[in-house]
């Protein structure tokens, strides 16, 4: 799909205080590692993370969400009595009824002619929403929307952790909990505007193509029933192998939808599950390393959060010039891909 006068008017962001280092992960660990004979270290070693955050115990999604939501409003010039839409777009949510997005709406104070959604699509949530937000400026429909997302790690990786050292647990059974170790915490939201209803915004949308595999839906699946606790289970090689693989497919059709290759784009963010899949895309889809910014190393995997808090945090770090084109390279578990173009103002 591509865009003519969708625009990101303004971002913002909130991050957990409390900071977890791989050290310490592997800390908590020791019993299991030491049964095992797993070497400390390998945790970083093999991903790249150093730490991530999360929230205090009891903190709801629709809080964080909210807490990047009020940093967006107030760094636009839209007024919340003008935003049209409301997309809560993370994998975590407050409970299955009502919507996360109508306690983030509360918590915000948003106009009843807002209207709210929930939008959840493992880690393409909140670029899933843009597309819907953008597909209905484009259409006339609205003329702005807020899409927030607030992910917390926290309880999946209390959970690993007493999943890890039970005594039940092999060398072979626990490879399927190591991806939990690197989830992370926090919150984002852009807004999102009709470019003539503004005076000045950071990015206009230039377009997205999309990318499905639902036959490697079962590669990585996470579940909360009623009255058990958070869990996921991962194979992580098959996973990087089949998401890489749909990943070179979809940027093969982003190029040519796009009219961007490898020379036209500038920045390039991928989500952020770590060094080896950084490095295994950016090999497959002929990008150079240099074009890479990257929040991994400190942030872990945040879910729906990952993609566009490190496209914020550039932006906050002066990394990125007028004129600049920028590609936003997604890709969740179920198994999708979304890749995005945005061009800075």
């Amino acid at each position: 799909m591509l865009f003519k006068n969708t625009v990101v008017e303004a971002m913002g962001y909130a991050l957990p205080e409390d900071v977890w280092t791989s050290d310490k992960v592997e800390s908590l660990l020791a019993p299991a590692y030491e049964r095992l004979r797993l070497p400390a270290g390998r945790l970083e070693l093999m991903t790249g993370i150093r730490e991530r955050r999360f929230w205090p115990v009891g903190k709801r999604p629709s809080e964080a969400s909210a807490e990047a939501g009020e940093r967006a409003l107030a760094a636009s010039s839209i007024d919340r009595d003008d935003i049209d839409l409301l997309i809560h777009s993370g994998v975590c949510r407050d409970r299955l009824e009502p919507s996360t997005a109508s306690y983030v709406h509360r918590l915000l104070q948003l106009s009843e002619k807002t209207q709210f959604m929930d939008v959840s699509n493992a880690c393409l949530g909140f670029l899933n929403a843009m597309v819907i937000a953008g597909g209905l400026i484009e259409s006339g429909l609205i003329r702005t929307a807020l899409i927030v997302s607030g992910e917390n790690g926290r309880p999946l990786m209390e959970n690993t952790l007493r999943s890890f050292l039970s005594p039940e647990q092999t060398r072979k059974s626990v490879k399927k909990l190591f991806a939990n170790l690197t989830i992370g915490a926090g919150a984002v939201s852009y807004v999102l505007s009709r470019k003539d209803s503004v005076t000045q915004y950071l990015y206009r949308m230039a377009g997205s193509v999309v990318g499905s595999d639902s036959q490697a839906n079962d590669l990585c699946e996470g579940d909360s029933a009623a009255g058990s606790e958070l869990s996921m289970e991962t194979d992580s090689e098959a996973l990087l192998h089949a998401g890489v693989n749909l990943a070179k497919r979809t940027w093969s059709r982003f190029q040519s939808v796009m009219g961007w290759g490898a020379e036209q784009v500038q920045h390039v963010m991928t989500h952020q599950v770590g060094r080896a899949h950084q490095r295994s895309l950016y090999e497959a889809l002929g990008l150079p390393l240099d074009k890479d910014f990257s929040t991994y190393e400190t942030l872990g995997n945040v879910g729906s959060v990952s993609c566009p808090i490190t496209l914020a945090m550039a932006e906050e770090q002066g990394v990125i010039s007028s004129g600049d084109n920028c590609a936003l390279l997604g890709i969740g578990s179920g198994l999708s891909s979304l890749m995005m173009g945005l061009e800075r103002a």
